[in-house]
């Protein structure tokens, strides 16, 4: 890629390695790469502290530091990486490198422009949220079956509103999609006996960094 997309500048809060801790990767040894800043600010967010902070770094020293932990995934997340132009450049750049990479998403903004050996992982917010408005339902007709969907679940509402959208958009037809239960709010088993009950051909997911580490980072 040319040197000056190397160059490009991200602001990073933190990066690290531990086991994807949810999406259809979950339990596999990760590198993460956090960007600071999100334009959402969702009622169950536990990544508020990337709002603000961080350093910057060229995408050049950022593949260094990937570099060191020798993985074979890598996940851009934050925030919402897409509020920084230049996260395009480092998700380009990560999969020139080798690495298998995925987005996290919020759905807000627009991923047409994600190379497409991106794994896309693009949130739908519903109500309980607070920024269902958010939603970028446009992004719904550039997924493929590379791609996932996830919902955070809060109430009872929350999961009839999900349902209601998967079957509206024919979301299974597009891409994988997983109904997650936002912790702390709604009760696991209960989401589990709803999609059981209503047969819904969804992955459920449950946050594994918080099952082994009771925290937000996995590490």
């Amino acid at each position: 890629m040319p040197s000056h997309d190397l160059d490009a500048q991200l602001r990073i809060s933190e990066i690290f390695f531990s086991l994807q801790g949810e999406t259809g990767r979950i339990g596999l040894p990760t590198v993460f790469i956090r960007l600071t800043g999100c334009p959402l600010r969702c009622t169950y967010c536990d990544t508020t502290y990337a709002f603000t902070g961080g350093k910057n770094m060229s995408v050049a020293e950022i593949l260094r530091q990937v570099a060191d932990y020798t993985p074979h995934y890598v996940t851009v997340t934050g925030g919402e990486p897409l509020a920084q132009k230049n996260c395009l450049a480092l998700l380009h750049a990560l999969c020139d490198a080798g690495y298998e990479v995925s987005l996290e998403t919020s759905g807000a903004l627009d991923i047409g422009e994600v190379d497409a050996r991106v794994m896309r992982v693009v949130d739908i917010k519903t109500p309980a949220s607070g920024e269902a408005e958010k939603n970028r339902w446009e992004n719904l007709s550039l997924l493929n079956r590379h791609d996932e969907i996830k919902f955070v679940l809060c109430d009872e509402n929350d999961y009839q509103w999900a349902r209601q959208i998967l079957q509206q958009h024919r979301l299974t037809e597009k891409c994988e999609v997983a109904f997650s239960p936002a912790h702390g709010a709604l009760d696991a088993t209960q989401l589990a006996e709803w999609v059981l009950r209503d047969r819904l051909p969804v992955r459920m997911l449950l946050q594994l960094h918080k099952l082994l580490w009771n925290n937000a980072l996995g590490h």
